[in-house]
């Protein structure tokens, strides 16, 4: 299914368009569904898409050598997600993505992505300010893993998530944190009591 006008302001909020101009974004984002538990992407997997989520809660993360999940990020309404490392240097995945409640994704390739560039510069420019605000939150994120508490880092969570919590498993969220899940209880069991 393409993508209609609404969808095509939702994504480039502040951009106007021409009809020509919604024909071509229509013709390169693609709706798609997915339940609970799909996997959209497996590490060491070719990785030349990008998913923008309409609804639903997605979920990056890392296995390491030993089997331990490191969750880099959640993914809700009006956010893009992809594994941009393998995604920009043309390399195999080294995230997993999977979806934490029921999604409705619009998708892009790659390649389209370049066509849409071509075609309508000023979408380039949108992308560009979309990674540069990306960037500079993946180092406050960097710096708070750094610098807070625990108690600090799980405020700051429930602050830019409120309404994931309820959704998603705690070991998710306690290695969102860089946290236990025994650690996570006895922070809200804290913060109870306040």
């Amino acid at each position: 299914m393409s993508l209609d006008n609404n969808i095509s302001k939702e994504i480039f909020n502040e951009l106007s368009f021409s009809n020509e101009e919604i024909e071509i974004i229509n013709a390169v984002f693609f709706r798609e569904t997915f339940k609970k538990g799909t996997q959209l992407l497996k590490a060491g997997d070719n990785v030349d898409r990008q998913y923008y989520i309409i609804d639903g809660c997605l979920r990056s993360y890392h296995i390491d050598t030993q089997g331990r999940e490191y969750t880099v990020q959640f993914g809700i309404k009006d956010w893009w997600m992809s594994d941009y490392t393998a995604f920009f240097s043309n390399s195999k995945a080294i995230m997993n993505i999977e979806v934490l409640q029921d999604a409705t994704v619009y998708r892009i390739l790659d390649e389209e992505k370049e066509y849409l560039y071509n075609q309508i510069p000023k979408i380039e420019s949108f992308f560009r300010k979309k990674l540069e605000r990306a960037f500079a939150a993946f180092q406050r994120r960097i710096l708070s893993e750094l610098s807070l508490t625990a108690k600090q880092r799980y405020l700051n969570f429930i602050n830019s998530f409120p309404n994931i919590e309820k959704s998603v498993k705690n070991y998710h969220i306690a290695s969102y944190l860089g946290i236990t899940t025994e650690s996570l209880s006895r922070i809200r069991k804290e913060l109870s009591h306040k």
